[in-house]
């Protein structure tokens, strides 16, 4: 086995030297290219209010990724909504984290994020669970994260900000690479709608979502990010890279069960029952937009970074 062609389901970076991937193009001689599976379509101003959620009426904003950053912002300007300083941001990535550096300003606003894993992600939902979340989607989404904050009754809405199509694919020769690196469910069901199962080049995949779909789709998964050793698809990929340049045999990834959202609930239903009432009630009071400062939280957890929005 040779890896000599990676196809890599992003654009084309600005400037190449810049990309992670490109150590890898200059240590291994691999090419890459750089080519979306999918297109991201924002929801009109107009598809936005007739969902009838507030911004403002929330304390707490949850992205799942760069996209839904993107719109968000995008519909708070043509909303003319401007964010409070006192809004929190939960970010399922660090990498998810610091794009938000394209719209904020680092100073007091307070970014959190998690290490990509499901779990990880819903542990730190669980610290600010006093928090009213806005949940930003792109759709079609796995209803896994929606399912899991209302099974834990945590006050949150959903609001759809995009919609995931396909891109044209029916000029790529996905079959002229060795690997392709994916990033989301979507594209996953993007490659097999025009390519099929059968055939396709060794499959990289980014999170426990796009893993978990490209093995029920029936393909065989043999890179996987982020991880202990691997935080990005690029030091994955470099580690895999690695491994059969020395002649190691490497393994198929596997996923655990689906039922690590069962998991979780069980173990943390009863601390939500445990609340005591006063908190209950003063939970239950409605944010309001002009909110005072938020007090500084006595455990600062590790991922936590400070930031200030424009």
């Amino acid at each position: 086995m040779k890896i000599s062609k990676i196809l890599v389901s992003q654009p084309t970076p600005a400037i190449a030297e810049k990309s992670p991937y490109y150590e890898i193009h200059t240590r291994f001689g691999v090419k890459v290219d750089y080519r979306p599976l999918i297109r991201v379509e924002g929801v009109t101003l107009k598809e936005f209010r007739a969902q009838r959620v507030e911004i403002l009426a929330h304390s707490a904003v949850i992205f799942t990724s760069r996209a839904t950053i993107d719109h968000f912002f995008r519909i708070c300007e043509e909303a003319r909504v401007t964010v409070p300083e006192t809004m929190k941001y939960i970010c399922n990535t660090e990498a998810t984290a610091l794009y938000m550096q394209k719209y904020i300003i680092y100073r007091t606003r307070k970014i959190f994020f998690a290490n990509g894993s499901f779990s990880g992600f819903m542990e730190l939902i669980m610290k600010h669970k006093n928090e009213r979340f806005l949940l930003i989607l792109s759709e079609p989404y796995s209803p896994e994260i929606p399912d899991t904050l209302a099974k834990l009754k945590l006050r949150f809405d959903k609001v759809i900000l995009s919609h995931t199509v396909s891109a044209d694919l029916k000029e790529l020769n996905v079959k002229a690479y060795d690997m392709v690196a994916v990033f989301s469910p979507a594209e996953i069901s993007a490659l097999t709608a025009e390519f099929g199962t059968t055939g396709l080049p060794l499959i990289a995949t980014f999170g426990d979502g796009t893993t978990r779909a490209a093995i029920d789709a029936g393909l065989t998964v043999n890179v996987k990010a982020p991880t202990s050793e691997a935080p990005s698809m690029a030091k994955a990929i470099e580690l895999f890279i690695k491994k059969i340049n020395s002649g190691a045999e490497v393994a198929p990834v596997s996923v655990a069960d689906s039922r690590e959202a069962d998991e979780f609930i069980k173990i943390h239903e009863p601390k939500i029952a445990r609340r005591p009432a006063a908190k209950k009630a003063a939970s239950a009071k409605p944010a309001v937009a002009k909110s005072p400062a938020v007090k500084k939280e006595a455990t600062k957890p590790a991922a936590a970074v400070k930031k200030t929005t424009k």
